[in-house]
């Protein structure tokens, strides 16, 4: 069983499309279909169903998946493994991340680690916390930078930094200047919420405060959800990383009583993590030490 093959076929299952498996893997879409029709051919069954708007899973190419994923774990596991014996670290890294941490610690590890092995290409995945979790029971990311996984994600943790969780409010806001923000106070105001329903922080911490806001907005993307706040439009809260490098008529007040969460890197399982995956984890944690001198 060809390990392009089996790429092919994931890529078509988690893009639903033969065009966008072909332009994720570098292929025409006619090699694309003909390494899917000879997988099916060689294991006996259909594994998709093709349809005017795309492919959709049958279920016996569902239950395939995690066969199909070992297969190339192993294989680039190999590949890796002999090049590192040859001296050179080489191979693909499927890193999946917040949002937030692409834009603040990505960056800085991605020059390093660029510059230490430049054989290794390293693909982002951004989306909250109820993706990393997928991503992780399913062993499709060699690693995730995230908060804490919730019980049930299969994973091994790592936890690099602790951070509060800190009140957006305008800088009109009768607290603004306030030395902390009542968590209560929440349920009392406008609330403009990020990604809800994705086990977010947010999420978080309003079913363990037992909250719930008066929510006027929503959005997808916590710089937008900022200059919500920033216009008047209500309250939100976030990280207080998040807001790093961001500028704007917006107060950050510490919550009364204070809210930290653990954030690091959660790997599906470091005695099976592959060498670049290896050498990756151990630069990021190099860079986000010296981010907190």
């Amino acid at each position: 069983m060809e390990v392009v093959k089996c790429k092919a076929f994931l890529a078509a299952a988690d893009t639903g499309s033969m065009t966008a498996a072909a332009e994720r893997l570098g292929y025409t879409q006619s090699g694309v279909t003909r390494m899917i029709r000879s997988l099916e051919e060689e294991i006996g069954f259909p594994l998709l169903i093709r349809t005017q708007k795309g492919v959709i899973l049958t279920a016996n190419g569902t239950s395939m998946i995690p066969v199909f994923r070992d297969i190339i774990h192993a294989y680039e596991n190999a590949e890796q493994r002999s090049a590192e014996i040859r001296g050179v670290v080489r191979g693909t890294l499927i890193v999946g991340s917040f949002y937030s941490i692409s834009a603040i610690w990505m960056p800085p590890i991605l020059k390093r680690f660029g510059k230490l092995y430049p054989h290794v290409k390293v693909h982002l995945q951004e989306d909250g916390s109820r993706e990393m979790s997928q991503w992780l029971n399913e062993k499709s990311v060699d690693c995730c930078f995230c908060t804490e996984p919730v019980s049930g994600t299969v994973c091994d943790w790592i936890p690099l930094w602790q951070d509060e969780m800190v009140a957006w409010l305008p800088k009109s806001h009768p607290l603004a200047k306030a030395a902390s923000f009542p968590i209560g106070q929440l349920e009392k105001e406008p609330f403009i919420q990020t990604l809800q329903g994705h086990d977010t922080d947010q999420d978080r911490l309003l079913s363990a405060e037992h909250l719930h806001p008066d929510i006027c907005f929503t959005t997808k993307d916590g710089f937008s959800t900022y200059n919500m706040v920033a216009a008047g439009l209500g309250v939100s809260f976030n990280q207080r990383l998040i807001t790093t490098k961001w500028n704007g008529e917006v107060a950050e007040v510490p919550f009364d009583p204070p809210y930290y969460i653990s954030m690091g890197i959660a790997v599906p399982s470091r005695k099976e993590a592959s060498p670049a995956a290896r050498k990756f984890i151990a630069c990021s944690k190099e860079v986000i030490q010296q981010l907190q001198q």
